[in-house]
């Protein structure tokens, strides 16, 4: 049996990750393909209850506990689920990955992409991407969407335009890292057209 394939969704907060993971989802679906939709932190029920805790706006917690807690929640899901899916030859579709700490905690929270790559790997036993979509878009303007959101923003939402700018930098230095695994879809363009590149990008990656 053919392993799965695992496909990331990274980008800021506001660049459209759960519109495009859930439209993708049902696009996938229509073409035949089964694929799971999951997101980070979260994904089973002691991710979920650490997805609670860190995005708290409540607490106070500190930039190398916030990383340790997003590598926990993430080593739970890949032992309980994504692993499990991937060997029985299930799709996922996952929103947010080890990409996400690199990019927030890494960068924005400066405490070194290779120190949060570190922490991941031992987190994931290795797990990588098979294709990971960025969705750019300007830090003003993801923010600019978050105030258009119902709910309070959460703890790391709350952050300044600085945190923001660091993170959008390494997420574009990490595309230029791997450019085979990392594609970058303009996310300002309508839900439709991002959903349109996005299948694009894995077009390659589904036909194999």
């Amino acid at each position: 049996m053919a392993r799965g394939k695992l496909i990331t969704i990274e980008g800021l907060d506001g660049a459209g990750k759960s519109t495009l993971a859930v439209a993708l989802q049902r696009a996938l679906a229509a073409r035949g393909a089964h694929v799971e939709l999951l997101r980070e932190p979260g994904g089973v029920e002691v991710s979920e209850r650490i997805r609670a805790l860190v995005k708290d706006p409540t607490l106070n917690v500190l930039a190398r506990t916030e990383a340790l807690l997003y590598a926990a929640a993430r080593a739970q899901l890949v032992g309980e689920r994504l692993e499990p899916l991937l060997a029985e030859g299930v799709g996922v579709l996952l929103d947010r990955f080890v990409d996400s700490s690199l990019a927030y905690q890494g960068a924005g929270r400066g405490l070194g992409i290779e120190e949060v790559r570190a922490i991941n790997l031992f987190a994931t036993g290795g797990l990588q991407p098979d294709r990971t979509l960025l969705l750019d878009i300007a830090p003003a303007e993801g923010r600019a969407r978050q105030r258009t959101r119902a709910e309070e923003p959460d703890r790391l939402e709350r952050e300044d335009d600085g945190f923001f700018a660091s993170i959008a930098a390494a997420y574009r230095e990490l595309a230029l890292a791997e450019p085979q695994r990392v594609r970058v879809i303009d996310a300002s363009q309508p839900a439709e057209l991002v959903l349109d590149d996005a299948l694009a990008q894995l077009a390659d990656l589904l036909s194999g």
